[in-house]
């Protein structure tokens, strides 16, 4: 293991001296972090240097809502699974059904194997979308990347996503050089992200030294988009408005797998083990990091139907069950492997 000497002083204080007061909190950590467990852990780092504080320091600064369960830590690194699994492989199995340490995850990125999603009733969905989150194998999660890290992965990103070409031809936009009129039209077409606020995100440390190293790429016609540098280093999303599904799934599969394979030429794949599916910075976006939704109107206003699991099942399993509950629901409410948010503005 690297050392941390930062770690070492604080291996001066004894574990009832380091171990967090929890008493109040209501997240996953919390459920798992023992002394037992802390005291095991709290001398170990990654090989770039992140530790067990680091790992759950959100959690700790975030005790939860008494009715809404977050995960309340983050990776800091793709070893971060591995050194702390005594800790997030519980913190997985609780917040992912009893995912276990031997199962294995399901990718799928064929979009042919999803079944219908072309014909989503009109009279209810108003658009349709599918996003994910990617990391760049080389570098360090957000919470714990260093500036010339950040902008590395920025410069990577760049060359990769302007090489792309036919429907996925785009330009990209850094949050700390654009014109006022693109960031008006960035406004305007709801692309644009703020520097985070949630103290879920700011504790883990994902908001240090922004806008620098961040910024919104997406195609011409404006159906295809990637954010850099926010709670991972990629957020992918295809959408469109009305409910072909289908077609949103295909460009998203298409243009993940083109992304990929010019981020390989580069010698930099993505973060994947056939354990965890693809290694994001929060636990509950492991497996394929996918959201699929569709903006559905129904008594009461405007939904979003959602995917609620993500590790297990494949890409086309999750695209597959929001397309057969909004077949089967008809601008009623989700089931309970979705999610439904809202009401929005219509």
């Amino acid at each position: 293991m690297t050392k941390n000497c930062h770690n070492d002083y604080k291996m001066k204080f004894s574990v009832d001296e380091e171990y967090p007061d929890l008493s109040q909190h209501n997240n996953h950590m919390a459920k798992v972090l023992t002394k037992e467990i802390y005291g095991k852990l709290r001398g170990k780092s990654t090989p770039s240097g992140f530790t067990l504080d680091d790992v759950i320091q959100t959690g700790v600064d975030n005790p939860g809502h008494p009715f809404i369960m977050t995960v309340g830590c983050v990776a800091g690194d793709e070893e971060s699974y591995e050194v702390f699994k005594d800790l997030l492989d519980p913190i997985i199995s609780d917040r992912h059904g009893g995912y276990k340490p031997t199962d294995k995850h399901k990718t799928d990125l064929n979009f042919e194997n999803l079944k219908g999603g072309d014909d989503l009733d009109p009279n209810y969905v108003l658009s349709s979308r599918v996003r994910t989150g990617r990391s760049i194998k080389g570098f360090t999660l957000p919470p714990h990347n260093s500036r010339g890290e950040r902008r590395g992965i920025e410069k990577l990103s760049i060359e990769a996503l302007s090489s792309l070409d036919g429907e996925f031809k785009g330009k990209y936009y850094p949050l700390n050089g654009m014109t006022d009129a693109e960031q008006e039209q960035l406004i305007a077409d709801h692309f644009l992200f703020d520097k985070p606020v949630s103290p879920l995100l700011t504790c883990s440390g994902m908001a240090r030294d922004w806008p620098d190293g961040r910024g919104i790429w997406h195609n011409d016609n404006k159906t295809f988009l990637v954010w850099v540098n926010e709670e991972d280093h990629l957020r992918v999303i295809s959408m469109q408005k009305g409910g072909n599904m289908k077609e949103v799934f295909r460009r998203f599969c298409v243009g993940l797998q083109k992304i990929e394979e010019i981020f390989k030429k580069h010698n930099h794949g993505f973060m994947w083990n056939e354990h965890l599916g693809y290694i994001l910075t929060c636990p509950s976006n492991l497996g394929t990091g996918l959201r699929g939704g569709v903006d559905t109107a129904s008594v009461g206003g405007v939904f979003d139907i959602s995917n609620a699991d993500r590790l297990g099942s494949s890409e086309v399993d999750q695209v597959q069950l929001v397309v057969d509950d909004r077949k089967n629901t008809r601008g009623k409410a989700g089931r309970s492997s979705l999610q439904l948010h809202g009401p929005k503005a219509p």
